[in-house]
């Protein structure tokens, strides 16, 4: 096959027509051009972030739009990129400018005019699609595919840990027990954190917590540590990104606590700033992930550090995502859902697929 001249076997994508709205189509057309490769598609996990452009109210998608920014597969024309057919890869979806502030300064994930695939431009809810070559990130070895799967969300772990500068030995508090919550919570363990506890209104949610080893709070059960106590958690994060939670985060943190902004808010939060201030606090945010904790990520998949077959995650496929966005909306089945873009077979896979 020539990457830069040819046409690929006709494929399918998933195809947000409407707001709420999917229809599968099939296409025949798909070109790599000049430092791209095609990437077979294996699995799209859905993302919160995801909600807003179904609902039509995103404020950058155009739509019609294939979405999908977590994706994971297998490279279906290396082009020039040097890798073997076959080779299973993650792809990072940030689409810097290389031109601003922050991207001058090596902080590509700040871009001041982020772009993303399958927000911006088309993603990965599809069979095949065309990735820049500079976002490939090739696993050493073959892992499970639902595994892989959990890379770019796992990025988004690491560094939230990374920024909060955990140690070993300090003691975490998440809030919220969604992927990214869990996620969190995996790999401060993993750094050598002893987790205080994730906090969580589903008790689901917390089922699910306790089953990964791990100490499940009610929202209402989270000790206050304020001025007086120092026995809580050094670092307190927000999973959660829920209006309820940023009033109880100064409460949970304690004198010169941590308190890391992983969530997407959108709108104003309550946040109690004379105790930040009395209490010496420090806020720290989170955007997306750096290139070397997308490569950290990968790292730890390839060398199944986590425990991240225990997630329980649904699958559907293509001709189901509208099914797939109804339960990940739902919050009450899996942990993770994931959208399958080819029939394989990944029986001995060994998840817990649901």
């Amino acid at each position: 096959m020539t990457s830069h001249t040819g046409t690929l076997m006709p494929h399918r994508a998933a195809v947000l027509t409407a707001p709420g709205e999917f229809a599968v189509e099939n296409r025949s057309q798909l070109r790599a051009e000049a430092h791209e490769v095609l990437v077979r598609i294996t699995f799209t996990g859905i993302c919160g972030s995801d909600f807003p452009i179904v609902d039509g109210t995103h404020p950058r998608a155009v739509l019609p739009l294939v979405m999908g920014h977590e994706m994971t597969g297998t490279i279906e024309d290396p082009g020039s990129s040097g890798l073997e057919t076959g080779t299973m890869v993650a792809v990072n979806p940030l689409l810097p400018c290389g031109e601003c502030g922050a991207c001058t300064r090596g902080l590509p994930h700040v871009c001041r005019s982020l772009r993303l695939l399958g927000i911006d431009t088309p993603g990965s809810m599809t069979e095949v699609m065309a990735v820049p070559t500079a976002n490939i990130t090739a696993f050493p070895k073959p892992v499970p595919a639902r595994e892989a799967a959990l890379a770019e969300p796992l990025a988004v772990a690491i560094h939230a840990v990374r920024r909060a500068r955990v140690v070993p030995e300090e003691r975490v508090l998440i809030f919220g027990a969604g992927p990214i919550g869990i996620l969190v919570a995996l790999v401060a363990q993993h750094e050598g954190a002893k987790v205080f506890g994730v906090a969580e209104p589903s008790e689901r949610r917390r089922q699910v917590v306790e089953s990964l080893g791990l100490t499940a709070l009610a929202p209402e059960d989270v000790p206050v540590a304020r001025l007086h106590r120092d026995d809580a958690a050094d670092v307190v994060f927000d999973c959660a990104g829920h209006h309820s939670v940023t009033p109880l985060l100064t409460e949970a943190a304690p004198v010169r606590g941590r308190i890391v902004i992983v969530a997407v808010h959108h709108g104003p939060a309550e946040v109690d700033l004379r105790e930040l201030a009395f209490a010496e606090q420090e806020i720290t945010g989170v955007r997306v992930y750096e290139p070397q904790d997308f490569a950290r990520s990968v790292e730890l998949i390839s060398s199944q550090a986590l425990p991240l077959a225990d997630i329980p995650v649904s699958e559907y496929p293509l001709e189901e995502v509208a099914s797939a966005f109804a339960e990940a909306r739902s919050g009450s089945g899996a942990v993770k859902v994931l959208i399958r873009s080819g029939n394989l077979d990944f029986s001995s896979s060994g998840l817990n697929v649901h």
